[in-house]
């Protein structure tokens, strides 16, 4: 599920200090269940950016309204109405809902609240880590259930590179860091485990960067329906 993470007061204030009628949307999609854009989240945000606008006796007139998902038209017509009296928009999605949102209202800006981290697991209640780039390539299927494009530091596809030790990352050598298991060490641990190392021998083709370019995604039973076959 995707992850996101609010933006910092001060920045989301810069996005609006030039507006008066700001309208806060939020999602009860994936930043609803990671509690980062839900109906509780837009109501902390109005209260924080009220008290952050109190001392300088700016009016402004922050108000919140939460849809099912702004990933999907059919939900966002629920503000067809209500966003005509606002000056700007501060939408609490994901990066695909902000820019579905600016889509459909295009006569006013719409600023993003929340950083889009990635796709990821619930690891409790408040923390999250990403398990997924996304990246069009699934390997899956030959690294154990460990993806090296998103655990790896360097993404690499074929076997860890020269830095690691003792099943470290070399990215744990800098100050401050925290151990970080080498992803491929773990990857030949967990192949040994399930005897697949056999799996590790079969070398990957680069990825051939899908994911720098916009992408549609159709699922298989409605290709007939949107891609034009190639003879």
């Amino acid at each position: 599920m995707v992850k996101g993470k609010r933006k910092p007061l001060e920045e989301i204030k810069s996005f609006i200090d030039a507006y008066n009628n700001i309208l806060i949307v939020g999602c009860g999609g994936c930043v609803s269940v990671c509690m980062a854009g839900g109906q509780k989240e837009t109501n902390v945000l109005k209260a924080d950016l009220n008290r952050l606008y109190k001392p300088d006796k700016t009016r402004k007139c922050i108000k919140t309204l939460t849809i099912e998902r702004q990933c999907n038209m059919q939900f966002l017509a629920e503000l067809d109405e209500i966003v005509q009296e606002h000056d700007c928009l501060l939408s609490m999605a994901c990066g695909a809902g902000v820019q579905y949102l600016a889509e459909r209202f295009t006569e006013k800006p719409v600023f993003p609240a929340i950083n889009t981290v990635g796709i990821g697991v619930d690891r409790g209640i408040g923390i999250y880590e990403e398990k997924c780039r996304a990246c069009g390539e699934c390997m899956l299927a030959y690294t154990g259930g460990i993806c090296p494009v998103t655990r790896c530091a360097k993404g690499l596809f074929n076997g860890p590179c020269g830095g690691t030790q003792k099943g470290l990352c070399e990215v744990s050598m800098f100050k401050g860091m925290d151990d970080v298991s080498c992803a491929w060490y773990d990857i030949y641990e967990r192949l040994k485990k399930q005897n697949r190392l056999d799996c590790i021998l079969k070398i990957k083709n680069p990825p051939q960067w899908q994911d720098q370019v916009q992408r549609t995604i159709v699922q298989e039973p409605y290709e007939d329906r949107y891609l034009k076959k190639v003879a």
